[in-house]
């Protein structure tokens, strides 16, 4: 674009803008544009009005908008011309609703007033800016990009431009191309800070609590925005800061809480990004702080902002201006506590401490603040230091100007600041004075530096000594020795008088750190100072040998800590004091109550060397003390003292010792020594002492004492296990120990636990004598029962399953309470007794004998479930019985919910039974006796118990037992099985099915074993038994989980063996369904019910393996031929089927419904799909005997047919001769082949003829399966001739009809055969043709059987092929007259269909040997396909005909099919329409050759049949024109495959036959269809022959016109109306598809007036006329307009409608509006120009005397302002 273009464009107004007149496509945010268009200003208007409705129910300030921008006068206002005051009123307006509008911009209603705005004022032209301010905080949704896109910003320099890239696609703009032109178009980044300014103001009056809600979404905007724009941008510049210093300023000074919060998140960004001047910074922090007054409730965040903001700038730039605002937040304090839990305030501390401190000490106020700020905020160290210095600097620089009087008012003032400073930074006070003093040279410097340490709480620490120079505390750390020895002379003076101004942590300190001086004469001086506490020698001692010994102390009592190196100085001083001391005092330092040796003993343990040596050195001074017990001992290890020295773990090898002393002492002499046997008698009395300390109520131990007790117990091991047995005190002593719960410290286990733990194995062991085992076996016990702690039962629990306990030991246990048992301890026993009379007390029971302790032996029971290393597990047995046969008595179980115990004692039996039998194989008497297993009274606990897991656990142990005893099991194997059906088999978990499983495993196998090798009567006992289990099982499946029906059922086929009794499982199935769930079900559900069970039992079967079927199989037909024919027979009582105990309906539904399952069985997926690997069983003896046993039946059942013909169950025993039979089908299509024709064969020569029938149906089974054939199935083609010939003896009529199905039957045998054979082996089928032949020759022949046998000619003349037409001149003939005899078609459509068919397949192979018959066939045919109403003999029907036009020549066909028509033509009529129907076909099939040859020909008959409506029409228009339209489809395929220069000579043939002289209105008719229909199939190639047809139709058009011609004639009026329909019908066509400028100005000034006349045409009466109008001229002259395309000859044309407009009759003007309505919707705005000359005749018609047609006037005026886009009312 031109420079000049760019400034044309910027002068260029949007009032000029086109698109603003223009009403194709209208602006819309709501609506599609074009939809838009159609709609007028009222519609928007009620629109808008609606939108601010709504929004005035949300805020009522939109109201002020009611009267202006949504006025009544607003409809009419058209700003483009107005004034310039007047718009920019309207801009104000605007843009105040639409930044009010902006928070509710998403709203529904929000975007009604939008729509109503851009549609009225063109906001999105004229207010573009206000626009996009209103939606630009939502610019992520779709509805922002939806306003974008009505914005014309195309123009590269144009403001918006950047928003351009987004109108195409539509998406809305993403965030990071927002804050990219954020930060790189500073003019944007202003009007985003402007868009808030102006929110604000709009929004001014609507301000409460510093809060207005609607402003929220505009202040989130702004904030991340703006922060997120300083954020991505690089380098933040001097314009950026200059451009948004002025808004941040603004939002300070605001008092929106919202926007002042916005404000600090932008000051913080840009203190972050950027280094700003001081000056500003100053600014920044002083407006801050004032916004900090203005708004306290958002202190936090002000504060936060000032932090992060001094944070980031150079330190030192904010002026004192800002600390007095500061200051004068009263929530400084408390607010910046709550920040420094989360972030550093020093930042702010930093610049506040200075100003505050100096503020204090000139005595300008705020010493309340500075205690707050030291109270309540704690300093860095840093900042500690730096507080200090501040504090003792101002101070002195105060103190310099001020008087005497006035210092002591300071001193006063502060002395609680400094104090209170000193208090929480000690370290920081010291460190400021030390530094100032080193710096102080005048004497007044030094006066107000010790008025300063006087402020101080520990002042005298800073005096200064009198013989020296120096402060006491740089004294006590002096270079010179003297200096610091004469400190700690002053300390030890201190210490004997009141020592105000120290404090004890300072002189303690001190002392401590002059002990570990380098040199020994000041070491002395602290001890002594510390002797003025300890004065005594003994208490001296004591200390130094606390000193000594402590680093071996386990706890840190003292909370001191004592190095190496002071515990060597500690030691020579010892000795140094030890050498000055009298004989007595060495007496009572050395004795055993003393701790001097066993510290010094402790300090030989020392891995240090040094340390080592001073003890020996220390120890040299007591060797001459003989009275000391320690005496032997000290002369040994004298001895020994260069190893000692040497060596720290020497002293290891000294083997005694005695333990009276310090726990710390005594525990680290047991870690260091070795212990023998004989030294756990000697400790016994230690153990005695600490654990009588441990009682519940003064549990008080040092960590050493209970670390000593710890390793005192851990001694009780495998070594001094004899002990326990040959002194009793020893064990009374450890089964105490056992019974102490006592847990001094969390860190270390019970006492309980730690003895618990020394009884493992080996200790177990080595006890040897039972007594003590079984004591300890009690305690435990006994310590199980009554202990809640869950770590000491654990413990427990783990010692009884790592020791190898005798089993005898536990029984003894589990015996009742009277029995000899071993009491552990006195108090054990008073607790025990107290116990027992508390329970019987409470339970009002008189104590009994041999009373069980239910929840002892319970606890004991649990523990032996996890037993493994137990011995002579057998001895549990009797107890185990004994308890469980007191479980069961009527008392314990109502004293006891005993239900869990039960199932404790059946696993622990269940547990013996596995150990002793690892195999599950029997027991020998020796280990066991088999009566000491009581199995009833297991049989008796699963009877009696309720709970299902008591059940499980004792099925369980029956199932063990049933291998280690099977007789004592198998006497009760019923009542086993009976209450698994009755109970647990109804459960639906695993471990219930798997406790089933395991049952059946264990017991069914014991009782096939014990009944193997048997005689015939033990195997029918066996059988019995079984039968009677399966029948439990049975019995109980309805009540069985679905999904464990089939798991169960196959564990219990798997273990009994399914190829002995899956048959008894099935027979019982049956027998339940017959006699149990049929009864219940109602009808509607028997079948879906049988249908279900079927399915389960299939299932059930395939479970087994295909040879275990059919033996079960063959059992079941076996057992079906030992039932009665009917109850009253008598018959012997069965365990499966009593027929006695049900009826004889029972009896036929049993028998049914087994042989219905096996033919399901046979042919169901499951089964054949298990056949096909196993194809070898079939073809075995299993296969053989099913089948014979299936004959055998099959014979059994059909005798039963004829003894039961004339009875009611005759139907019955039908039925299942059928169900026989279709299992005997299911057999054999399993068989293999040869088995297969073997057994046809056989059967095909039975006797009966149902049999033979049965033979005949399986090999058309067979056959139909198109399994793998072998040619000597054709050797039964003889066998299914003799079949198919008559009988030729006397018949009755019932074996007459059976012997015709049989006949039938053959025939569709010999069918298949040929079809499988025939191509194969042609010759063999020659007699079956000629026997075929035969029958359909006989005309006395039974139908079915004729109709058999035609579908067996056409299957054997499609596979012979030539070798059939030998027969045709009999077949031929034969069939067609068997169509001919139409009584006996029609009663039969089966017959005709097999007729057909024949025909069609003899046509179909033989076309070219049919000529003789053809025309007899066409003629059948079509009077066949006239008749018929049977779908699939039409289907036949258009077979044979497609066959005969595709198969037979044209050189045949053509003339056969003109005859025929010739023949047709004047009596068969109707067959018409199927000969054309041959012929069209025939033409469709034809080659471009063969149509050319027969062209003329062709030609010739069309135009022969053509004239059908002139030479045959008898006054029935609709039957002629039915037959017409069949020719005139025939000739369009004949038209569509010829060329153009073939068919322009038959078109104008036609032309030519259509005007020859004489011709009548007839062949006019004719033609124009024709022509219509060519035209509609050639679309606009028919336009080229058309030209000739414009003058002929034009004077048609005239002479149809009855307002010119008169025409009476009924006959000839609806020719005339059907002339006309196609002649409109062929023009419209002809005006559709022209292309090729057709109607030139000469051909639609010819048609033009004759059309438009045709409004006057009411030829046919009203409702033709009618439908003339509307459905054939109308879209004719409508297209005709379209056609012409030139707007001159549109206003004749229109002129000559609206000429119509003014005609007498109100059906032609109503004519003439839709005509122009029409006219108007195909022209659109190219109507326009017409339009002028239109209004007048529309004007005066609205006024018409018809109400129709003012109504229709209206109707058309208004659908024109939509068709057009312009309102027409006001030219009316």
């Amino acid at each position: 674009m031109t420079s000049l273009a760019h400034q044309l464009k910027r002068l260029a107004l949007p009032q000029n803008d086109s698109n603003l007149l223009s009403r194709r496509v209208v602006a819309s945010v709501l609506f599609d544009p074009k939809d838009a268009a159609s709609m007028d200003r009222s519609t928007f208007y009620a629109l808008g009005c609606t939108g601010l409705e709504e929004l005035m129910g949300i805020d009522p300030a939109f109201s002020e908008f009611q009267e202006t921008l949504f006025s009544q006068a607003s409809l009419t206002l058209e700003r483009s011309v107005q004034t310039k005051e007047v718009n920019k009123k309207l801009d104000k307006s605007i843009s105040l609703f639409l930044t009010r509008l902006s928070p509710y911009f998403l709203l529904k209603p929000a975007l009604k007033c939008i729509e109503w705005l851009i549609h009225r004022f063109h906001i999105h032209l004229f207010n573009q800016d206000s626009l996009i301010a209103c939606v630009l905080p939502y610019h992520e949704t779709k509805v922002f990009v939806r306003v974008i896109q009505l914005l014309k910003i195309e123009d590269p320099t144009h403001k918006w431009h950047w928003l351009h890239g987004l109108q195409k696609p539509g998406v809305p703009l993403a965030r990071g191309t927002l804050l990219t032109h954020c930060y790189k178009d500073l003019g944007f980044m202003d009007f985003i800070c402007s868009l808030v300014t102006d929110s604000v103001k709009a929004y001014s009056g609507f301000v409460r609590d510093g809060n207005c809600p609607q402003l929220r979404v505009i202040f989130s905007f702004y904030a991340s925005t703006i922060v997120s724009a300083l954020d991505a941008v690089e380098k933040i510049t001097n314009s950026i800061i200059a451009k948004l210093l002025p808004f941040v300023q603004l939002g300070l000074k605001s008092n929106l809480l919202d926007y002042v919060a916005a404000t600090y998140m932008i000051v913080c960004q840009m203190a972050v990004k950027v280094v700003m001047e001081a000056q500003l910074v100053d600014s920044l922090t002083v407006q801050l702080c004032k916004c900090l007054r203005r708004t306290p409730q958002l202190s936090r965040e002000g504060l936060s902002c000032i932090i992060i903001l001094l944070q980031n700038q150079k330190e030192g730039v904010v002026g004192p201006k800002a600390f007095g605002y500061l200051c004068a937040i009263p929530t400084l304090v408390s607010t910046l506590h709550c920040i420094a839990t989360v972030h550093d305030i020093s930042p702010l501390l930093r610049y506040l401490l200075p100003h505050l401190i100096h503020s204090v000490m000139a005595q300008d106020g705020y010493a309340g603040l500075l205690q707050s700020v030291f109270q309540d905020l704690q300093l860095s160290s840093n900042l500690e230091n730096t507080a200090a210095k501040l504090l003792l600097e101002e101070y002195v620089s105060c103190s310099s100007e001020l008087p005497s009087d006035r210092i002591s008012a300071l001193n006063q003032k502060i002395q609680s600041t400094v104090r209170q400073f000193e208090s929480r930074y000690p370290c920081a006070l010291d460190v400021a004075l030390e530094n100032h003093a080193k710096n102080v040279s005048s004497d007044h410097e030094k006066c107000v530096l010790h008025q300063f340490i006087s402020l101080t709480m520990s002042c005298g620490k800073y005096q200064i000594l009198p013989d020296s120079d120096t402060s006491l505390i740089l004294s006590l750390n002096h270079p010179l020795p003297s200096v610091r020895n004469m400190a700690v002379d002053y300390l030890k003076e201190i210490l004997t008088s009141e020592h105000n101004g120290f404090d004890e942590a300072f002189l303690k300190d001190a002392l401590l750190e002059r002990i570990k001086d380098d040199v020994p004469e000041i070491v002395l001086s602290a001890l002594k100072a510390l002797q003025v506490h300890l004065n005594e020698p003994i208490t001296l001692f004591k200390f130094l040998s606390l000193l000594w010994g402590y680093n071996s102390n386990l706890g840190d009592q003292l909370d001191c800590r004592v190095s190496a190196i002071l515990q060597t100085q500690a030691l020579y001083v010892g000795k140094a004091l030890l050498c000055s001391q009298p004989i007595k005092t060495l007496n009572v330092l050395a004795s055993g109550s003393s701790p001097v040796v066993p510290s010094l003993l402790m300090c030989l343990c020392s891995g240090v060397c040094e340390v080592r040596r001073a003890a020996i050195a220390l120890l040299h001074s007591l060797s001459g003390v003989v009275s000391s017990p320690y005496y032997p001992l000290v002369e040994n290890l004298l001895k020994s003292s260069e190893e000692i020295i040497a060596d720290p773990s020497y002293l290891s090898q000294v083997s005694q010792s005695t333990i009276q002393h310090h726990s710390f002492v005594c525990h680290a002499f047991l870690m260091i020594m070795p212990f023998v046997q004989p030294i756990l008698a000697v400790l016994l009395p230690a153990v005695e002492r600490l654990l009588e300390q441990c009682a519940p109520d003064s549990c008080t131990f040092l960590p050493d004492e209970a670390h000593l007790l710890q390793l005192l117990l851990s001694k009780f091991s495998e070594a001094s296990a004899p002990i326990l047995v040959k002194d009793p005190r020893c064990l009374e002593v450890f089964i105490r120990a056992l019974g102490t719960s006592a847990k001094p410290y969390p860190t270390m286990p019970s006492f309980q636990i730690i003895a618990l733990e020394q009884i493992t194995k080996p200790f177990f062991t080595a006890l040897g004598d039972e007594k003590i085992q079984q004591k300890i076996i009690s305690v435990l016990f006994d310590l199980l029962v009554g202990n809640k702690n869950p770590a000491c039962a654990q413990t427990i629990n783990s010692v009884f399953k790592v020791i190898a306990v005798d089993a005898e030991l536990v029984a003894n246990e589990l015996m009742p309470v009277d029995k000899q048992k071993v009491t552990a301890t006195v108090q054990q026993t008073r607790r025990s007794k107290m116990q027992t009379r508390k329970t019987q007390e409470s339970s009002g029971v008189v104590p009994e004998e041999n009373v069980v302790s239910w929840p002892r032996v319970t606890l004991i029971l649990e523990l032996l479930q996890h037993k493994k290393k137990l011995r002579r597990a057998q001895c549990l047995v009797p107890a185990l019985f004994n308890l469980l046969s007191r479980c069961q008595e009527p008392a314990s179980a109502e004293q006891e919910n005993l239900e869990y115990t039960k199932q404790l004692i059946l696993s622990c039996l269940l547990n013996v039974c596995q150990k002793l039998s690892p195999d599950g194989g029997p027991i020998s008497k020796d280990v066991l006796e088999e009566d000491k297993f009581n199995v009833e009274l297991v049989v008796q606990c699963v009877r009696i118990s309720d709970m299902p897991q008591t059940h499980h656990n004792a099925l369980l142990l029956l199932g063990a037992l049933a291998g280690v005893f099977p007789e004592k099991v198998l006497h009760n194997i019923m009542p086993i099985f009976t209450f698994m059906g009755s109970n647990i088999m109804r459960l639906d978990d695993t471990y219930s099915f798997q406790v089933i499983n395991k049952t059946v495993q264990a017991v069914i196998p014991a009782l096939i074993k014990a009944n193997e090798g048997g005689s015939a009567q033990s195997e029918g006992h066996m059988e019995t038994v079984v039968s009677h289990i399966v029948h439990v099982f049975v019995d109980a499946l309805p009540h069985v989980p679905e999904h464990r029906r089939l798991p169960i059922l196959s564990q219990l086929m798997n273990t009994l063996g399914p190829s002995r009794f899956l048959w008894v499982l099935m027979l019982l199935l049956f027998k339940q369904h017959a006699t149990q769930t049929s009864v219940s079900a109602t009808g509607a559900e028997k079948e879906a019910v049988v249908e279900r069970d079927q399915e389960f039992w299939i299932s059930v079967c395939c479970e087994f393996e295909i040879k275990e079927q059919l033996t079960s199989m063959i059992r079941i037909l076996q057992y079906l031929m030992t039932l009665p024919q009917d109850r009253e027979e008598e018959t012997v009582s069965d365990v499966i089927f009593n027929v006695e105990a049900h009826s004889g309906k029972d009896l036929r539904h049993f028998k049914f419904l087994s042989v219905s399952f096996m033919a399901q069985l046979l042919g169901s997926d499951r089964f054949v799909g298990k056949v096909g690997p196993n194809r070898k069983y079939l073809a075995g003896s299993s296969a053989e005997v099913l089948l014979e046993e299936v004959l055998r039946y099959i014979h059994a059942v059909a005798r039963c047919v004829e003894d039961n013909a004339d009875k009611p169950t005759a139907k019955f025993w039908r039925a299942l001769l059928s169900k026989s039979y279709d299992i005997l089908d299911k057999v054999n299509a399993l068989l293999p082949m040869d088995s297969f024709i073997m057994v046809m064969r056989g059967l095909m020569g039975n006797q009966l003829a149902s049999v033979r029938r049965k033979a005949m149906e399986l090999l058309n089974n067979k056959l139909q399966q198109r399994t793998q054939w072998i040619t000597v199935l054709l050797e039964l083609i003889g066998v299914l001739l003799k079949i198919v010939g008559r009988s030729h003896g006397q018949v009755t009529a019932p074996e007459e009809e059976e012997l015709a199905i049989n006949r039938q039957t053959a025939l569709y045998s010999l069918k298949l055969l040929c079809r499988n054979f025939g191509s194969a082996h042609q010759e063999a089928f020659v007699p079956v043709l000629k026997k075929a032949v035969e029958l359909v020759a006989n005309k006395d022949e039974e139908k079915n059987v004729m109709g058999s046998a035609l579908l067996c000619v056409a299957e054997v003349t499609s596979t012979l092929k030539a070798l059939a037409i030998p027969q045709l001149h009999s077949l031929m003939p034969a069939v067609l007259d068997t169509l001919k005899e139409r009584k006996d078609l029609l009663n039969n459509e089966i017959y005709l269909l097999s007729a057909v068919t024949a025909l069609q397949r003899v046509s179909e192979t033989l076309p070219h040997f049919i000529s003789p018959y053809l025309e007899d066939t066409i003629s059948q045919v079509s009077i066949t396909k006239r008749l018929t109403s049977c779908p699939q003999l039409s289907v036949r029907l258009s077979s044979l005909s497609a066959t005969l036009a595709t198969k037979v020549p044209p050189r045949v066909l053509i003339p056969t099919i003109t005859k025929c028509y010739c023949t047709m033509v004047d009596a068969q009529q109707n067959r018409l329409g199927p000969l054309m129907i041959i012929l069209k076909e025939h033409i469709t099939r034809m080659e471009k050759d063969q149509l050319n040859n027969h062209q003329s020909e062709l030609t010739s008959f069309f135009l022969s049949a053509l004239d059908f409506r002139t030479q045959h029409c008898q006054g029935d228009l609709k039957k002629t024109g039915e037959i017409e339209g069949y020719v005139i489809d025939c000739l369009l395929v004949m038209v569509m495959k010829l060329s153009e220069v073939t068919f322009r000579p038959l078109f104008f043939k036609l032309f030519d036959w259509s005007k020859m002289d004489g011709a009548s209105k007839n062949r006019l008719l004719t033609y124009y269809r024709l022509a219509d229909s060519i035209a509609n199939k050639l679309k606009g190639l028919f336009v080229l022959f058309a030209g000739q047809l414009v003058k002929p139709i034009s004077e048609l058009l005239h002479q149809l016109n009855i307002s010119h011609t008169d025409d009476d004639d009924e006959d000839n009026v609806a020719k005339s109306s059907l002339l006309l329909q196609h002649v409109l019908d062929c023009l419209h066509k002809i005006f559709l598809y022209d292309t090729q400028r057709f109607l030139s100005k000469e051909r639609a000034d010819a048609l033009l007036g004759p059309l438009v006349d045709q409004l006057e045409n009411m030829l046919g009466g009203d409702e033709i006329y009618k439908t003339h109008i509307t459905k054939h001229l109308v879209p004719c002259i409508a297209q005709f307009a379209v056609a012409m395309g030139d707007d001159s000859q549109w206003k004749v044309l229109n002129y000559q409608i609206l000429l119509k407009t003014r005609h007498s009759s109100p059906k032609v003007r109503f004519s003439a509006l839709v005509m122009l309505l029409e006219l108007a919707s195909k022209l659109r705005e190219n109507y326009m120009v017409l339009l002028p000359e239109t209004i007048p005749f529309l004007a005066e018609l609205m006024e018409d005397e018809c109400e129709e047609v003012e109504q229709q006037v209206q109707k058309v005026i208004h659908e024109m302002e939509t068709i057009l886009g312009e309102p027409l009312q006001s030219y009316f």
